[in-house]
C-alpha cells in the first residue's frame, strides 16, 4: 500500500526536498554527505539522473572515484501522528513521511562543473523576485569551481515509501487532516488520498 507511487509523485518529493544523502564507497568504506541534487526525466517522465556537485575535498568524491555505486535517500515531509490528531485515544501514534530511495552510478566530470551549479541555482532561485545569479561572485567564482566537482548521477534502482495515511478510515483521516499542524504533510496526504 505505502509502496505504490507514480513518477509525477518522485518528481514532486525531489524537488520539494532535493538535498539528499548520498551514499557511496562500497562495503567497509562508506562515505555519506547531504547534497543538492537536480532530477533529469525523460520524456514519460521517469526519473533517469540526477545532477549535483561536491567539493573535490569530500572524502565522498574519493569513494565514489574508487566504487561509483551510490545509494542516494530523499526524506521528503514526515510528522508525528497523536492519538490526538486522530480524535481517538483508541488509536495508536505513528509516524507519516514520504521517502525515495534511490541506486546510482555516479559520473564526475569537470566540465559539468558550471552547469551543475547552473541548474541548481537556477531550481532554487526561480520566483523570487530578483533571483541571484553567479555573476554576482565576480571573481570569487572562478576560484570556487576549482574546488568543486560537477556529476552525473545514473539511476539504476528506485524504491520508496509513502506513509501518508492511506490505511485509515475516512473519520480517522478527515481528522487527522484537519488537526494536524503540520501543512506540508497535510498536502502529501491529501495527495495520497484523493485530494481529501
Amino acid at each position: 500500500m505505502f509502496e505504490r507511487f507514480g513518477d509525477a509523485d518522485v518528481r514532486a518529493l525531489i524537488e520539494g526536498h532535493p538535498l539528499a544523502w548520498v551514499c557511496g564507497g562500497g562495503a567497509g568504506a562508506l562515505e555519506a554527505s547531504l547534497l543538492p541534487l537536480v532530477g533529469v526525466y525523460d520524456e514519460a517522465g521517469r526519473l533517469t539522473e540526477l545532477i549535483g556537485h561536491l567539493m573535490r575535498s569530500n572524502p565522498l568524491h574519493a569513494a565514489l572515484l574508487r566504487d561509483p555505486g551510490a545509494t542516494i535517500l530523499f526524506s521528503g515531509p514526515n510528522a508525528y501522528v497523536s492519538p490526538e490528531h486522530a480524535g481517538r485515544r483508541d488509536w495508536a501514534p505513528t509516524w507519516n513521511y514520504a521517502q525515495v530511495k534511490i541506486g546510482a552510478e555516479v559520473a564526475f566530470d569537470a566540465a559539468l562543473t558550471e552547469y551543475s551549479l547552473k541548474v541548481l541555482i537556477d531550481a532554487m532561485e526561480a520566483g523570487r523576485p530578483a533571483p541571484w545569479d553567479v555573476a554576482e561572485l565576480g571573481e570569487r567564482y572562478a576560484g570556487m569551481l576549482t574546488r568543486i566537482i560537477g556529476f552525473r548521477a545514473r539511476v539504476t534502482g528506485l524504491s520508496g515509501k509513502f506513509k501518508l495515511g492511506q490505511d485509515e478510515d475516512g473519520a480517522t483521516l478527515d481528522a487527522i487532516l484537519g488537526a494536524l499542524p503540520d501543512a506540508g504533510t497535510v498536502a502529501w496526504m491529501r495527495r495520497f488520498n484523493g485530494g481529501r
